[in-house]
């Protein structure tokens, strides 16, 4: 997923809403215990040449529904559960040491989960912890007052109307520079607002119930009427943002301005006094994602009435701390966004959503817990040899390619020599000394969180790029390339079967995690992470034919995915799930040459019947096993830049010589593609 509007920007191997947890038949099942690859998950009355996701995985689908609190259930789930399963013991451990040092990872772990889990003192609280802020939007006198409060909330770390962070500058990636980068919205893409089809109109007209649902449990007036109006400020910020496919492209992105330019082009908006209250000084320069919709945010706030706007604050405010809330405002927001949006059928369990904010809170506190007990050394290191492994494979076949010249060849393949490989955790911990945790009031530990990463975030302004930063925690099941940093990045929590396991043969290895490796390293390559340097600037290094071909390849592969239907009617986006598909593309590709040079590869033993190549292939198949709700399928075709995990899964494979040679596909099955429409780039 593209990570551009957050502190990094990069592309990892999930979507970050893909963090589902439920029990699942293998949880907690060691590599001695399971087949690596089942044949009892496979079905094999479909023919692999047919649908090779089924092929691999269709008795396991039939045998694993979703359960009632996920949105979809698969392999990825699995592991999941397992790594939760660890970390719930790590929690409920810490939460026994009420007397632990208040600065220590105990006390600061142990009592924010013990005020996420006081049910009853969060229910018996209601509205009552936000009053204070809703008294104070409730006072606003005027337009001004309107752009101070914003201002404020951003200072304390829950911002509204607009996204802002501090991040290098892409085209000097040494200098921190302050970014601003659209919002506003409460349904969860501007497309929503404007697509005819009936799922959209459906989930249209159920957001506008929902804002009056929350209107009305804050005893607004009149709830309907003020809901319409909030959802038509909300339309004409969707109308002024950029598309999730055109901000695909980084230059449309990088909009410098000096802070009077930007205030002449946002009247009534004075940028310096802005980015005063949001405790941002001495800065002159800033870089905004979409001009045209601060422009219209500044149109808004002369056009829309100081009613509306203290309303649309208000609600925001309450609907985005509902979770943390009592039990009303948290399950109206369940209904709509969990229910409605992605068919969720009930929530998780509680100890797993207060896991979650945790994880996201104090993420490398709890990491720090994490690795202690459940990483082994030896892991880093086996994983730094694949790494390496690839990388070679790599760079040999960025040399052998006829489309690129040679003077294009020297440059990539310095890019690719100087990635930075971070492996299971940092090297440098996050201090949270300055970060204060209370025992009984869980709002202010997940305010004084987010206030405290604001601050960390733009304490980095005037200081040089720390390129040790990670821009996930140790446990997290993901991993992701940052192009400011040229670096790619996996977390321990990933580094588990089924996408690495010790006791796992080359070829279940090299299909899992070496393909996980190779997709990010593509992802230095794709359409949007070729356009950074070797330094991570954003700089053309290419020269104007060799870009020309390399586009014309990758239409291939638009028009392939854009030819994908799911839920009937509904097409992959072959443009947004672009980044994601040559990574996938790419990342198989140099996985399977490198474990050809393994002496499994080289060899044609067979282990249950199947031969190596049949096995690389079917463990990259078994990574993508999953079953999803439509409604979560219809969410992710408008919002995730990943396509759908069967065509994630069969998409790179029917591009494959050696998987049609593996699996004897022939003209005539559904997967064959003619030679010269199978997509190759890297």
């Amino acid at each position: 997923m593209q990570f551009k509007h957050s502190l990094i920007a990069g592309a990892a191997l999930f979507a970050c809403t893909q963090s589902a947890i439920a029990g699942g038949k293998d949880a907690g099942v060691t590599g001695a215990e399971r087949k690596l690859l089942d044949p009892a998950n496979m079905d094999k009355n479909i023919r692999p040449g047919d649908n090779f996701f089924l092929y691999a995985n269709g008795t396991w689908l039939k045998n694993n529904p979703i359960p009632a609190s996920e949105t979809r259930w698969g392999s990825f789930n699995e592991l999941q559960e397992n790594n939760y399963a660890a970390l719930h013991k790590l929690l409920e451990e810490a939460a026994q040491k009420t007397n632990a040092d208040h600065q220590s990872a105990d006390w600061k772990v142990g009592a924010f989960y013990r005020s996420g889990m006081n049910e009853a003192l969060i229910n018996k609280e209601g509205l009552k912890p936000l009053q204070e802020h809703l008294n104070r939007i409730a006072n606003i006198k005027d337009q001004q007052a309107i752009l101070k409060e914003i201002a404020f909330e951003h200072s304390q770390g829950s911002g509204q109307v607009f996204g802002f962070y501090v991040s290098p500058d892409d085209k000097n990636v040494t200098v921190m520079i302050p970014q601003l980068f659209q919002g506003g919205l409460g349904l969860p893409d501007r497309d929503y607002y404007f697509k005819k089809d009936p799922r959209s109109e459906k989930i249209r007209n159920a957001y506008k119930v929902y804002v009056a649902k929350i209107l009305t449990l804050m005893k607004e007036g009149t709830p309907e009427k003020t809901a319409e109006k909030i959802y038509d400020l909300e339309s004409k910020l969707a109308a002024a943002s950029m598309t999730r496919v055109e901000m695909r492209d980084p230059y449309k992105l990088y909009n410098k301005y000096d802070l009077a330019k930007l205030t002449a082009e946002t009247p009534g908006i004075n940028w310096r006094d802005m980015l005063a209250t949001m405790k941002v000084t001495g800065q002159n320069e800033i870089i905004v994602g979409q001009p045209l919709f601060f422009q219209e945010f500044a149109k808004q706030l002369k056009e829309t009435d100081l009613t509306t706007w203290k309303k649309y604050l208000q609600f925001h405010l309450v609907s985005d701390l509902a979770p943390y809330l009592s039990k009303e405002f948290d399950e109206a927001r369940f209904d709509f966004y969990g229910k409605t949006v992605r068919g969720q059928q009930e929530q998780k369990p509680r100890w797993k959503r207060v896991l979650g904010v945790i994880d996201g809170s104090v993420g490398e506190l709890l990491g720090q817990m994490y690795v202690a007990k459940n990483f082994k050394p030896e892991a880093k290191k086996r994983m730094l040899t694949l790494v390496n492994n690839l990388q070679q494979t790599y760079a040999d076949r960025i040399n052998r390619l006829d489309w690129m010249s040679a003077a294009t060849k020297i440059k990539a393949i310095g890019k690719l020599n100087t990635f930075m490989k971070k492996i299971g955790y940092p090297d440098k911990w996050k201090d949270y000394s300055k970060l204060s945790i209370v025992d009984n009031d869980y709002l202010k530990n997940v305010l004084a969180a987010s206030a405290f990463e604001y601050d960390y975030n733009i304490s980095k302004l005037g200081k040089p790029v720390d390129r040790t930063e990670w821009g996930m925690t140790p446990p997290t099941v993901n991993a992701y390339y940052n192009p400011a940093f040229n670096e790619i990045v996996f977390p321990a929590g990933i580094l588990q079967y089924p996408f690495f396991d010790f006791k796992a043969d080359d070829a279940v290895n090299y299909g899992g995690i070496g393909a996980v490796i190779g997709h990010e390293m593509t992802h230095g390559f794709d359409d949007q992470g070729r356009q950074y340097d070797a330094d991570g600037n954003l700089k053309d290094w290419w020269t104007e034919e060799d870009a020309k071909k390399f586009t014309s390849k990758t239409d291939v592969v638009v028009k392939q995915f854009n030819s994908y239907t799911v839920l009937d009617t509904v097409h992959v986006n072959g443009e947004l799930t672009l980044g994601e598909n040559l990574a996938d593309l790419g990342g198989l590709a140099i996985a399977y040459e490198a474990f050809k040079k393994t002496p499994e590869g080289k060899s044609n033993n067979k282990i249950d019947g199947f031969t190596p190549d049949q096995r690389f292939f079917l463990s990259w198949a078994q990574v993508w096993r999953a079953n999803t709700r439509p409604e979560e399928m219809a969410s992710r075709i408008v919002t995730d830049p990943h396509s759908p995990n069967e065509w994630r899964c069969n998409g790179p494979l029917s591009n494959m010589t050696e998987f049609y040679s593996a699996f004897g596909v022939k003209p005539g099955d559904k997967m064959y593609r003619p030679t010269n429409e199978r997509a190759k780039v890297w």
